[in-house]
This record gives structure tokens, C-alpha cells and sequence, in this order.
């Protein structure tokens, strides 16, 4: 009637052996449950049916495919332990009634069954290291896989090439205009280099800052601490009426929701990025996107709360500030500076979070042309996308003193990366079942590249003073132009 099991057999030896291949070949898991976070939880079947598809994704994004060639051979292996760990409940239980239906028996009918009871009692102990081993086995797999499929960097839209595409320019000169290539020809114009220009008219200290903090730090003095604060205001004010509702984030996080977020203390080439508190597992953040996206960890919404937008002022810190040359020269590339940020939840429908995208590039459109900068809107290639990223777009203004373009906005559309790893969900209201949200973050002012843009396009070599843009002057004082302190 029943299949007995004995841990005496060949085939349970079988067993034992294939647990102890299966324990080599797990790695001790890292994702777990803390006092700031869940556990994230992956749909391991969702990557057992692409994993071929995600193979191809890592490979566009030149990143490690962390499931590995033997994730399909360890889920079936899963599916198969869990499947045998059902069975032997199901078996257990059949015994343990047919124990009880022994007892009752024998009292009953004054029949003897001990015999029967004894051997029943012997297959339930001997199920119980079995069934513990293969429930061990099962625990250390799936945090296995899981960890793997946490390495994985997100799906790519289908606009997303293998190069940056030109979507738009933003006040285009009538070169530019002219000119029929998407990449237009720069050259630098040494008048117009930001860092002279600054130090001559006394808007910023770089050679003590460097004395006291080191490379890559600065002072803004004067008209210039000015600009920054009215840039900060300018965007608030933007994004307040476009329907943001302001935020003031921490500027420390606990180092698993800056992981959480996609942010990895050091990159794939192992230089370092996030500024950590040694430790003490906390970082400095790199962008308010990180601790606005943790806001709302281990939540759930109603359909009704969502989108909910957020724009959060706060400090960023970046470890990687380059290389000595043009890129790190002046307020290009810092390793701290002041930063608007734009965030948003949405449902888990692309539709619906797509929507929220073209949102959020639209206001920074508009910021860009409301300063009077001239600037290109790209789609950003496979490579330069980031893990969380499913698409982003990135506007770079024009700076003729470095004969470049440079990013100054960068809006992505994470779908649900950032919400599984945080546990951010909302009760879907036609299933009544739970979704893991959309999350999407844009730059609304990352002020030290635009007051570098600001300089260097409006800056008058005739009266040596730098015009300030109409829209700002409210800000400033009602000040037409900056001169030397």
C-alpha cells in the first residue's frame, strides 16, 4: 500500500551522495533577511525559461551572466528535491493516519497491531533526517540561485542599440542645424575654459580645497555659491509644478539599499565608486535616487497612490573622479557636489511607466532650453545603460571651453529591478494580488556640470563677465551679470 523508505538502500545511498555533490556545488548564500531589508525574491522559473536570453543581454552590456552555464542542471535539481520533500510529507502523513487508525483498531477490537505501529513508527524516524537533509539542500540551492539571478542587470527596451542614437538637439545653433552628421564637430575654445574664467573673476578656490580635501574638491565663492543656489530653487520650483512633491534625504545609507538600488561599492574593473564608512556599513550616497528609492522599502501601495513623484535636493559623493586631463578639469568631474533628483513609482505595466519616462525627459528638456543651453537628447547604447537601467536617455549640453558635450541629465526606467531587491509592491486592483512597482529616477540639476555649461556658453570676453540666464536672475538678486568679486 505504501512505499517505504529505508536509508539502508542503495538507492537512499544514491540520495545521500547526490546531497553531498549538490552541498560542493552551492555557494554559502549572502542574500538574507536584515533589520532594513527583506530578502529579495526572484521568479527563478521567469530565469530558467530566458536564461539563454540573458546570456545575450550580459553580453550586449559587456557584464558578467552570473547565472552560470549550470543554472538550468542545479532548478531542475531544486525542482526535483522539492518534488521528493512534497512526497515524503505526503507519505508521512498517510502513515501517521494509518498509525492512528492502528490504535483505534486495537482498541476497538482489542486486535494486536503493535507489530504494525512499531514498524510505522520506524518509517516516520527514519523520515525525519531525510527529509531535514533534503530540505537543507533545497534552502542552500534556492538562495544559490537567487544570488545568481540578483547579479543579473535588467532587460533592455527595444530602442536601445548597440550605439547612442540622436533623438533631439535643444537650441540648436544654425551649424548645428546645418551640419547634416549626428555628430556634430567640437573643438575647445581656451577663452571659454570655465576653471580660467572662474579663478580670474574669484568664483572658485580649487588649490586650497585640494590642500584640505584633496583632488577633485572645490570651493564656489561669491556670484557662483549664488548660481548654485539659484539653480537649486530654479528646479525645485520646476518640478513642484510639473507635480513633484519635495523630499530631503539622508546623504548616508546602509550599504545593502545603495546594492539594492544597482550601486556596487566597486565596478567591474574593481575601482571604486561609493564613498563607504569603514566598518560601519553605511556609504555616502552618490545621487538622491538611493535614498528616495529606499523610502518606500518594504511597502506596499494601493493602485490608487501611484505614480507618486518625489524631487529630492541632497549632497552626492562619488568616489571614481577620473584621471588627471580634460574630463577631470574644474567642476567637471567632483567627488562631491549638489543634486536635484526626480523619482517615481508607478504599476508594474511598461505602458504606464514609459508614460512617467517621457514625463520626466520633457521637464528636463524644458529646463535645459529654459537656461538657454545648447544640447543633445541621446538614447544610450547596451554598455552605458547601468544594471538597473532598462532604457536611458541622457542630455548633454554643449561646454565650448572643453570642446565637448557633457551629460548633465540622465532619466532611466528601471521597471521593477530596483522594487524586487527593495520589496516595494502594490496590490494590483483587478487580481487583488500583490506587484513589485515600476521605479524611474531622472536628474533635474546636477548643478556643478550646469554652472560649468552656464560659464563657459555665456561668458563675454569684451567686458569679462558671464550673462546670467533670465530665468534665474529672481534667484540672484535680480543681477543681469556676474563680475569679479
Amino acid at each position: 500500500m505504501f512505499k517505504f523508505l529505508n536509508r539502508k538502500t542503495s538507492s537512499c545511498l544514491l540520495c545521500k551522495q547526490e546531497f553531498v555533490r549538490l552541498q560542493s556545488t552551492v555557494v554559502a548564500p549572502q542574500l538574507r533577511t536584515t533589520n532594513t531589508l527583506k530578502k529579495a525574491q526572484f521568479n527563478l522559473k521567469y530565469f530558467y525559461e530566458n536564461a539563454d536570453a540573458f546570456k545575450d543581454i550580459c553580453t550586449k552590456r559587456n557584464t558578467k551572466y552570473t547565472l552560470g552555464e549550470d543554472f538550468k542542471e542545479l532548478y531542475d535539481q531544486l525542482a526535483t528535491i522539492k518534488q521528493e520533500v512534497i512526497d515524503i510529507k505526503k507519505n508521512s502523513k498517510q502513515y501517521q493516519n494509518t498509525l492512528k487508525k492502528l490504535v483505534i483498531q486495537q482498541k476497538k477490537e482489542e486486535a494486536d497491531t503493535q507489530e504494525q505501529q512499531k514498524e510505522l513508527h520506524q518509517k516516520l524516524y527514519e523520515f525525519k533526517p531525510i527529509l531535514k537533509e533534503k530540505e537543507e539542500t533545497a534552502v542552500k540551492l534556492e538562495d544559490e540561485l537567487n544570488l545568481r539571478a540578483d547579479g543579473l542587470p535588467n532587460l533592455i527596451a527595444p530602442v536601445v542599440g548597440q550605439k547612442q542614437k540622436l533623438v533631439t538637439y535643444i537650441n540648436p545653433t544654425p551649424e548645428i542645424l546645418d551640419f547634416k552628421d549626428d555628430d556634430f564637430p567640437l573643438s575647445p575654445d581656451p577663452k571659454r575654459d570655465h576653471k580660467d574664467i572662474m579663478e580670474r573673476l574669484n568664483l572658485v578656490e580649487f588649490q586650497q580645497a585640494t590642500k584640505l580635501s584633496g583632488r577633485g574638491w572645490y570651493y564656489l565663492l561669491g556670484d557662483a555659491a549664488l548660481l548654485e543656489q539659484a539653480l537649486v530653487q530654479y528646479a525645485l520650483k520646476l518640478a513642484r509644478k510639473t507635480g513633484f512633491k519635495m523630499a530631503l534625504p539622508p546623504s548616508i545609507v546602509k550599504t545593502e539599499v545603495t546594492n539594492a538600488c544597482g550601486f556596487k561599492p566597486r565596478d567591474q574593473n574593481n575601482e571604486k565608486q561609493v564613498y563607504e564608512l569603514t566598518g560601519d556599513g553605511l556609504c555616502l550616497t552618490g545621487t538622491a535616487e538611493i535614498p528616495l528609492a529606499g523610502l518606500y522599502s518594504n511597502k506596499e501601495f494601493n493602485a490608487g497612490e501611484l505614480p507618486l513623484e518625489l524631487v529630492g535636493l541632497s549632497r552626492s559623493y562619488r568616489a571614481e573622479a577620473g584621471a588627471a586631463g580634460r574630463d577631470t578639469r574644474g567642476l567637471y568631474r567632483v567627488h562631491e557636489f549638489t543634486k536635484v533628483e526626480l523619482f517615481a513609482w508607478t504599476i508594474n505595466d511598461v505602458e504606464h511607466s514609459n508614460a512617467q519616462f517621457d514625463k520626466m525627459i520633457n521637464f528636463q528638456m524644458n529646463f535645459i532650453k529654459s537656461l538657454g543651453l545648447t544640447a543633445r537628447m541621446l538614447i544610450m547604447p547596451f554598455d552605458d545603460l547601468g544594471a538597473p537601467a532598462y532604457k536611458k536617455i541622457d542630455i548633454e549640453v554643449l561646454m565650448p571651453g572643453r570642446g565637448a558635450w557633457g551629460e548633465v541629465s540622465s532619466t532611466s526606467n528601471c521597471l521593477d529591478y530596483q522594487a524586487r531587491r527593495l520589496t516595494t509592491k502594490y496590490k494590483d486592483e483587478k487580481t487583488k494580488k500583490n506587484k513589485y512597482v515600476h521605479t524611474l529616477n531622472g536628474t533635474a540639476c546636477a548643478v556643478p556640470r550646469v554652472v560649468l555649461a552656464i560659464i563657459e556658453r555665456f561668458y563675454d570676453p569684451v567686458t569679462d563677465s558671464v550673462l546670467i540666464p533670465k530665468v534665474l536672475r529672481p534667484f540672484m538678486d535680480d543681477k543681469e551679470r556676474i563680475t569679479k568679486n
